[in-house]
C-alpha cells in the first residue's frame, strides 16, 4: 500500500485517503492489490505486514494462498503511540526511520538516497489512537481466528526503545524450523 501511495497511483491516492483519516481500506481493494503483487512475486516466500485486518480479509486470503505462520506483534498502546509518532519516512525512496530507535546518519536525510525525511500524516498521536480503536473493533478477532488454526505465534514487545534488529531476531527464532 505504501508503495502505491508513494507512486501516487490512482489506487495509492484512494488508499491514502483512508489511511490518513485512520480508517481501513476496503477489503476488496486490498485483496485485489495483494493478488496483483503476489502474481509478480518470484521469490520462495513473502511477508504480509498489516494484512489481514479482518475476518473477511483472512477468509479472502485463504482463497488466494496457503498461510504457514502468523506473527502477532503484541505491544501496549502507549508503546505503539511512542514508536509511530517518532517515525519519519524518506520523500524520495520511502525508507523508514525512527527518531528514537533507527536514526539516519544525517538528521533529516535518508541514508539510502539523501532524500528529505518527513513525518507522515497518519503518525500523529490522535490518528494513531483512532487506528488503534479501529484495530480493536475489526482486527483483534483475526488473532483468535489464526490462533484457533494453530498458525499464530506471539511476540511480546513492551520496550518502546527496542531496536528493530532485536525484534527481527525474535521473529526469526520463532519461524525457523527447530534444530534437534
Amino acid at each position: 500500500m505504501r508503495e502505491e501511495i508513494r507512486k501516487k497511483t490512482p489506487l495509492g491516492d484512494q488508499i491514502a485517503k483512508y489511511s490518513n483519516s485512520g480508517n481501513l481500506v476496503p477489503d476488496e481493494t486490498i485483496t485485489e492489490l495483494l493478488k496483483c503483487h503476489l502474481s509478480q512475486e518470484n521469490s520462495k516466500g513473502f511477508i504480509l505486514e498489516g494484512y489481514p485486518r479482518s475476518i473477511q480479509q483472512a477468509k479472502l486470503l485463504e482463497t488466494i494462498l496457503k498461510i504457514d505462520v502468523i506473527i502477532n506483534l503484541n505491544l501496549p498502546d502507549s508503546v505503539i503511540v511512542d514508536r509511530l509518532s517518532a517515525r519519519t519516512q524518506c520523500k524520495k525512496c520511502g525508507a523508514i526511520y525512527n527518531d528514537r530507535t533507527l536514526k539516519p546518519k544525517v538528521s533529516g536525510k535518508c541514508d539510502k538516497c539523501s532524500g528529505d525525511l518527513f513525518k507522515r500524516v497518519d503518525d500523529q498521536p490522535k490518528i494513531i489512537l483512532e487506528r488503534l480503536k479501529v484495530y480493536q473493533q475489526t482486527s483483534a478477532p483475526v488473532v483468535d481466528f489464526y490462533r484457533s488454526k494453530g498458525l499464530l505465534k506471539d511476540v511480546i514487545l513492551d520496550d518502546p526503545n527496542a531496536i528493530p534488529n532485536v525484534t527481527v531476531g525474535r521473529i526469526i527464532d520463532l519461524i525457523q524450523p527447530q534444530k534437534i
